[in-house]
């Protein structure tokens, strides 16, 4: 399959025209306030001035970035904290994160990843992401122990494992990898992914993008 780019949803004609009279608004009434032997029309144009270099500072800053780059090969994430990159041989299974309440299956807003092998992720992520991925995604970790028959004092034990994480290629991590790595194992063992992609992360629906996911992983198996 050829390569496709998600980009990220563009910042809409809604929050542009907020953006433009909220500025204009605040903007006015601070010259009115303080310069006040301002004309009229000078005031209307530095007002319009500084309201549209606004919006063109939002529109760059919130302009469409690449959040997946999706190959035949291969499965890449991209965020400002850095990024990963696994094989789609790599992954084993992909699927809609849920936790067992009451003996109902609760789907939650965020796609699960499980992979074949730890070591390669680990030692190809970006540090500054794996430790978002480690605060961000906790709450999962927190909702399954809590709806599991586990003592929910392990939780806090789980959470901040860091311990040395030996890998199957006899990779030995340590610090915030290890960390990872243990997270991983938890949220296997409780939710049976590895890693999760939130649906804020999307710029579609979670089940569409899922579709996605699996078009290609099937594309590369065969």
């Amino acid at each position: 399959m050829d390569t496709y780019h998600v980009k990220s949803a563009p910042i809409t004609v809604t929050v542009m025209l907020f953006v433009f009279t909220f500025t204009a608004f605040i903007s006015s009434s601070m010259m009115i306030f303080f310069v006040s032997s301002m004309s009229l029309i000078t005031t209307i144009l530095t007002t319009l001035i500084i309201a549209s270099c606004a919006v063109a500072l939002i529109r760059l800053i919130c302009a469409s970035k690449y959040i997946f780059t999706l190959t035949f090969m291969h499965c890449q994430y991209h965020s400002r904290y850095g990024g990963w990159s696994t094989p789609w041989g790599n992954i084993s299974q992909l699927g809609t994160a849920q936790i067992d309440r009451q003996g109902w299956q609760q789907p939650l807003p965020w796609i699960g990843v499980k992979l074949k092998d730890y070591d390669e992720f680990i030692c190809n992520i970006s540090p500054r992401l794996a430790a978002r991925m480690i605060i961000e995604q906790r709450i999962l970790l927190i909702m399954a122990i809590k709806n599991s028959e586990e003592d929910n004092r392990v939780i806090e034990d789980i959470l901040f494992d860091d311990e040395p994480y030996h890998g199957h290629n006899g990779c030995i991590f340590k610090g915030l990898r290890a960390m990872l790595a243990n997270r991983m194992h938890y949220n296997r063992q409780y939710l049976g992914f590895d890693f999760f992609i939130s649906e804020d992360a999307l710029d579609r629906p979670m089940n569409d993008f899922l579709g996605l996911l699996r078009r290609y992983k099937a594309a590369a198996i065969n």
